[in-house]
């Protein structure tokens, strides 16, 4: 394998000319995450999925899956849409998967103009599968199998894979402009991450080393810290078109002595200890 398939789907909601510029952003996060882990890699786009060519696979999928506006990620074999090249494909991969007496299904779909439907290609696929691992006595199960083999063919090109990693889905990181977010404890780094997933790009008051920055660097590698001081002026300093707290209702006399001339926003008011608990361990990985 050396292409890993990268899918946003909010993105994919807007206008066209949002959503060209919403994935030029997303492409050069991603470029910026690859870049943070010392990997190199080729960038593609082709209708609604975006393509990254690199020798470091593995490595390649885990960064990008904390990319914001990334909803899955998959490493993929690439093949024609030739059923013969699919079947050759999927068979000499499946090799490496299987394991004796374990059950399996293929999913396949398919987009432009094929000689053949999605379920004739799942079909095909399976049969490949079957005969390839014969010796080791595979079952097919279309419920619940041990091990899922999946199949993507958009118009002369077909994609082999078997995962779908799940990113964080939302928007690109930066185009919603950006925001200024107090980080003093855990549930300050819960708060900034969701409004990062919104899109705004973070900019952090607080410490290096601290715990709530370790967290968000995992996000974001690039993200600028301030000293603590007046949040007023740190938002007019930085021309923050909001401020993020990480403040519940037992801070209700904090939030009321907040005055800034811009937003103040509170992500995580309504969430008990136990769900911001549960969102610092989901967000360290």
């Amino acid at each position: 394998m050396d292409l890993v398939l990268v899918r946003y789907a909010e993105m994919g909601l807007k206008s066209r000319a949002v959503r060209k510029r919403f994935e030029n952003i997303l492409i050069e996060n991603m470029m910026s995450a690859l870049a943070g882990e010392s990997i190199e890699g080729i960038v593609s786009t082709e209708q609604g999925r975006v393509f990254v060519q690199t020798d470091q696979i593995d490595r390649a999928a885990k960064a990008l899956s904390r990319v914001f506006g990334v909803s899955s990620v998959s490493p993929v074999i690439k093949t024609t849409s030739e059923l013969g090249d699919m079947r050759r494909a999927i068979a000499a991969y499946s090799l490496g998967l299987m394991e004796d007496g374990k059950s399996f299904a293929v999913r396949a779909r398919r987009t432009g103009e094929q000689p053949y439907t999605s379920m004739e290609l799942a079909k095909e696929l399976g049969s490949a599968v079957w005969l390839a691992n014969e010796p080791k006595h595979p079952k097919v199960d279309l419920t619940r199998p041990d091990l899922e083999f999946f199949a993507e063919v958009r118009d002369k090109r077909g994609y082999i894979f078997s995962q779908y990693i799940d990113g964080p889905g939302g928007l690109p990181m930066g185009s919603q402009g950006r925001v200024v977010a107090l980080l003093e404890k855990e549930s300050d780094a819960v708060a900034a991450w969701l409004i990062m997933k919104r899109g705004c790009r973070v900019i952090g008051i607080g410490a290096e080393g601290s715990e709530p920055v370790k967290i968000l660097r995992l996000w974001d590698p690039d993200m600028r810290l301030v000293p603590p001081g007046e949040i007023a002026d740190l938002v007019k300093r930085n021309k923050a078109v909001a401020a993020v707290f990480g403040y519940g209702l037992e801070d209700f006399e904090k939030i009321k002595g907040i005055d800034i001339p811009a937003p103040a926003f509170f992500p995580i008011i309504g969430m008990t200890k136990e769900e911001i608990e549960e969102r610092v361990t989901a967000i360290r990985g």
